[in-house]
């Protein structure tokens, strides 16, 4: 029986996430108090074969979360039963948005003080993320994204060890992207804006990638960031990385960055890596 234990920050994706398990065939049941795994993990394991998939929701809404999560999955292991740790992340930033956007209080901090609600939370997951199998950063993904990589780990049954990697594009005059792990900077690239008939469109049509792409550059520019790329991420894996955020930056972030964030990130893809494609100020 393959047996999926999804937690993680509250507003990160978990509840979107169990939906994405049932699509997969997963029989799911979210917010199972901790002390209930290993009876609820009985049950399904003596359903006679009818149940073969299971995910549970497990976070902070269960009360004494550590002290009753940790002894319920050694009770899993004495039985004989493996599972996984699917640990969903997100940043501060992103959480604090999606609570507003819902006009809900944080589940430690019910006097709506978010930022001390989420710093608590995210004290009390440091070890259980720290033994997670899976960590997914959903910071920009959609759901579409979150799907997408579900799927690679759960049904295409890729590994744990390989980062997940983002590509972002992003304009300078916006602002840096503060978030990024490896900053390029890509403005040394002849400027599409100043050409009348590529103005108005953007890194993602041809005509505007075929110019960013003619200069001799702009190939010796890849070229070098593939390389630097490829040998700083088994590095990275070895450090214990999960995540690598790679931004792409011109002064807009419409033309030069968006093409080459596409370019990279289809290499990488084409390498074999798990890659997500983004451009903040498109």
């Amino acid at each position: 029986m393959e047996f999926v234990v999804i937690t993680g920050m509250s507003g990160a994706g978990k509840s979107q996430a169990m939906k994405v398990m049932e699509d997969m065939g997963y029989y799911c049941m979210d917010n199972l108090p901790p002390a209930l795994l290993s009876k609820f993990a009985e049950l399904t394991y003596k359903s006679n074969n009818e149940i073969k998939k299971v995910a549970i929701v497990v976070d902070i809404r269960g009360g004494q979360f550590f002290e009753s999560l940790f002894a319920s999955l050694e009770e899993l292991k004495a039985m004989g039963i493996s599972y996984k740790i699917l640990f969903l992340d997100s940043s501060d930033d992103t959480l604090i948005k999606r609570y507003k956007e819902l006009r809900r209080p944080h589940p430690l901090k019910p006097d709506g003080n978010l930022v001390e609600g989420i710093k608590e939370e995210r004290q009390m997951l440091q070890k259980v993320k720290g033994r997670s199998d899976f960590i997914l950063d959903t910071t920009k993904f959609n759901l579409g994204m979150l799907k997408e990589e579900m799927m690679k780990i759960f049904l295409q049954g890729e590994q744990s060890s390989k980062l997940s990697i983002s590509v972002t594009s992003f304009g300078f005059k916006h602002g840096v992207l503060l978030d990024g792990d490896l900053i390029f900077d890509v403005r040394f690239i002849n400027n599409p804006y100043y050409i009348p008939e590529l103005k108005e469109f953007s890194g993602l049509e041809k005509k505007v990638k075929d110019y960013v792409f003619s200069w001799p550059q702009t190939q010796i520019f890849i070229s070098k960031t593939m390389e630097l790329v490829e040998f700083l991420i088994p590095h990275y894996i070895t450090e214990g990385k999960t995540q690598l955020v790679i931004g792409i930056g011109c002064t807009g972030g419409k033309h030069r960055s968006v093409a080459i964030a596409e370019e990279i990130g289809e290499l990488l893809k084409q390498n074999d890596h798990r890659v997500m494609v983004s451009h903040r100020d498109l």
